[in-house]
């Protein structure tokens, strides 16, 4: 493994690990905010802030503004879907079924980019699948709240997708990073205009919570996301993403203070083990004929 192969996963480990440990953040600000306006307001200040980055930078802000916008568009129907879904949801099904873009990746990658994953790879989405199903506790109760966590299951793996095939053209993962927050910020803050959603904020620790939310788990670990989508394989970046739910369950225990779960356990293992058996050196990602 290359230096930068191994920065860039690196990278995606702490990407997961934000993620993972802002459950209980947001649960908590969830309670003075809505939860598109505050999507709309952590993506925004994130856009403001690394506007100024690539301003310093000389980085053009507009360029190829399609892709980014495209990128955007998907990261916001995540959102979305994902926040709607969660309210009509549980918590469990909802970490299961978006945990499912593991399995999108590969089924999208060969229907509508002709990329044939091997059967290493095949083997390690499963495995890390069968990880996610013992963490979560898989599925129950099915309704509509799961349908929509699905859209955001197969956006995600959309978005890594042809965040993948973006980088790896050339264009600059941080002009990319401005274009999509700004999209997903606006776009959010057009939906709370129109269905007349509250945009107060209701404590002043709250605004905290935005500028927290702003800063790291958009700013940092999105760009940090697409950066190394640069040097690592689409489904390996997804295998590693998939770690979400496993420092969720950490945090949980640790600075949450819940109690150890011994089969969540052992499902943060399976998806570690998934992991592993994807970085076995085989022909990877083969264009069809």
């Amino acid at each position: 493994m290359t230096y930068r192969k191994w920065l860039s996963e690196l990278g995606l480990f702490y990407s997961a690990a934000v993620w993972g440990s802002t459950f209980f953040v947001v649960k908590d600000a969830l309670e003075n905010i809505d939860p598109i306006i505050l999507v709309g307001y952590r993506f925004i200040l994130a856009a403001i802030l690394l506007a100024g980055f690539c301003l310093i930078t000389k980085k053009p802000l507009f360029k190829n503004v399609k892709h980014g916008f495209l990128l955007g568009f998907f990261l916001w129907l995540l959102y979305i879907s994902q926040t709607v879904g969660l309210g009509i949801t549980t918590a469990s099904n909802s970490g299961f079924i978006t945990g499912l873009f593991v399995a999108f990746v590969p089924v999208f990658s060969l229907t509508v980019f002709k990329r044939i994953p091997s059967l290493t790879e095949f083997a390690a989405t499963i495995i890390s699948l069968s990880g996610l199903w013992v963490l979560t506790g898989g599925l129950k109760d099915i309704n509509i709240g799961d349908l929509l966590t699905l859209i955001a299951a197969m956006t995600y793996a959309i978005h890594i997708l042809f965040a993948d095939k973006y980088v790896k053209n050339g264009d600059d993962p941080c002009v990319l990073s401005f274009l999509q927050f700004t999209f997903v910020g606006t776009a959010s803050l057009i939906t709370g205009a129109i269905f007349d959603l509250p945009f107060s904020v209701f404590e002043t620790n709250t605004i905290w919570v935005i500028l927290f939310l702003a800063l790291i788990p958009t700013l940092s670990a999105f760009v940090i996301q697409v950066v190394a989508q640069k040097f690592t394989e689409p489904l390996r970046v997804s295998l590693i993403l998939a770690f979400e739910p496993v420092f969720a369950a950490l945090f949980a225990w640790t600075l949450g203070g819940e109690h150890f779960i011994f089969h969540r356990a052992i499902g943060g293992f399976f998806i570690f083990l998934g992991m592993v058996i994807s970085g076995i050196p085989t022909k990877t990602w083969n264009k069809t004929g």
